[in-house]
């Protein structure tokens, strides 16, 4: 089944949500000059549409974030920062939604002007395992909130609250939210992680973690080159985000500044405090790492309970693997001389195209992950066989197209962005 979808291939997207009841929602990006954008929930059961909802969320920043909460409440993105709600999301004819705003709906309404103008969400909306939302967002201009950009929470009751990019790191340089990059919550839910990048300037990046139920200043670290120990790049062209492990540790990911990880990045580890570097690994470029528990691949014989998936691709010599890490072996790499991960096991692109994934499904039940090629297909990587087991065809032809997230719905329905189309396959 082919879902309508934005017809730009080069956008990045935000994944579909699925609820429970099998209801798909996804944003839809409207070419106008306005780039406003649509959200459609449709039967997953046989595509039907059941409601269409315009916003007055402008993706000229971001693709419009949408999250679907442990209570089955949907949020998505509006002007102003502001987002929409409704708690139901699997009507088959449009619900009612709520505007709210993490500085006080009411300002907004005073001043929405104003608001609209300069203030936007930049990242996918985060929602803990009580209902709570985080978000980053950013000020183009300045806004009546004064800062230029910071992480906002909004309680499921509907009260918010802010923190600047600045304070959260505690500097006075400008700082805002790293476009693309979703907030990403520890182990216990306490703790929220972001990346801050400078509003201007050559100085570092930043990864942040702030109290989530406050967003008080816990820690933060620059980011830096395993290498060159100079700034790594937190590009605002990248859909990194904060990987959590299972035992609390954060990954994230960057391009480099020397040599080939200056295209391929690193994806650098640290601990659940941010107070101790980790091993990196060796690719960052524009992918959020998946977690693949050990288990889930036969032919591990190592120590570590959890292992991450990622893909590998080195441009220059068009070298495209999907790659799984283990976050507790090193190797040294040749390349750079950096103490990185050891690759547990690999496969290449079958066509010489890139695997054009920011986020790949894993799927448990058949101990294999789900990713999109260049090339136009979707595949299944057996962990089993180290194969290759699956090939769907969503585009006949390729002229390129933007790194996408792979969803699977509640059905083991695989969801797909290729080429500005999201696709749904299912057996």
């Amino acid at each position: 089944m082919m879902l309508v979808g934005e017809s730009a291939p080069f956008m990045h997207f935000s994944p579909p949500v699925v609820t429970r009841s099998n209801t798909v929602i996804f944003s839809l990006d409207i070419q106008t000059s306005a780039k406003n954008v649509v959200i459609e929930a449709l039967a997953g059961a046989n595509g039907q549409t059941n409601w269409s909802q315009a916003t007055d969320y402008s993706y000229q920043i971001a693709p419009c974030p949408m999250a679907l909460t442990p209570k089955n409440r949907l949020y998505f993105g509006g002007a102003g920062g502001t987002v929409f709600y409704c708690d139901s999301p699997d009507a088959t004819n449009l619900p009612s939604f709520t505007r709210t705003a993490f500085y006080g709906i009411n300002q907004y309404l005073t001043n929405s002007n104003s608001f609209n103008s300069t203030l936007h969400i930049c990242t996918p909306i985060t929602s803990d395992r009580y209902g709570d939302i985080f978000f980053g967002f950013q000020a183009v201009g300045t806004s009546p909130l004064g800062a230029q950009g910071g992480l906002a929470r909004i309680d499921f009751d509907g009260s918010g609250t802010w923190i600047g990019g600045s304070n959260a790191i505690g500097t006075n340089i400008s700082f805002q939210a790293a476009v693309d990059c979703a907030p990403a919550l520890s182990v216990d839910q306490k703790t929220v992680y972001l990346v801050f990048r400078p509003t201007s300037g050559s100085s570092s990046s930043y990864l942040a973690a702030m109290d989530s139920r406050t967003l008080a200043p816990l820690a933060s670290v620059s980011l830096i080159d395993p290498q060159t120990k100079t700034a790594a790049l937190a590009t605002g062209s990248s859909t990194a985000s904060p990987t959590v492990g299972p035992d609390g540790d954060v990954y994230f990911g960057v391009l480099g500044n020397s040599g080939y990880h200056t295209e391929s990045g690193w994806l650098l580890h640290f601990d659940s405090s941010l107070s101790v570097v980790k091993t990196p690994a060796l690719f960052g470029w524009d992918v959020t790492d998946s977690i693949v528990d050990a288990s889930l691949v036969p032919s591990y014989t190592g120590n570590s309970k959890y292992l991450l998936a990622s893909k590998f691709n080195i441009y220059s010599t068009k070298d495209y693997h999907m790659a799984i890490f283990d976050p507790q072996q090193s190797v040294v790499d040749s390349q750079s001389g950096v103490t990185v991960m050891a690759t547990v096991m690999s496969i290449p692109s079958p066509n010489a195209y890139e695997w054009c994934v920011n986020t790949s499904a894993i799927d448990p039940f058949t101990k294999s992950l789900l990713a999109n090629n260049e090339d136009g297909n979707l595949y299944r990587w057996d962990f089993t066989s180290n194969l290759l087991t699956e090939k769907i065809e969503l585009a006949t032809t390729q002229t390129g197209t933007a790194y996408t997230p792979t969803v699977v719905g509640v059905d083991g329905t695989v969801y797909a962005i290729n080429h500005g189309v999201l696709f749904a396959v299912g057996r």
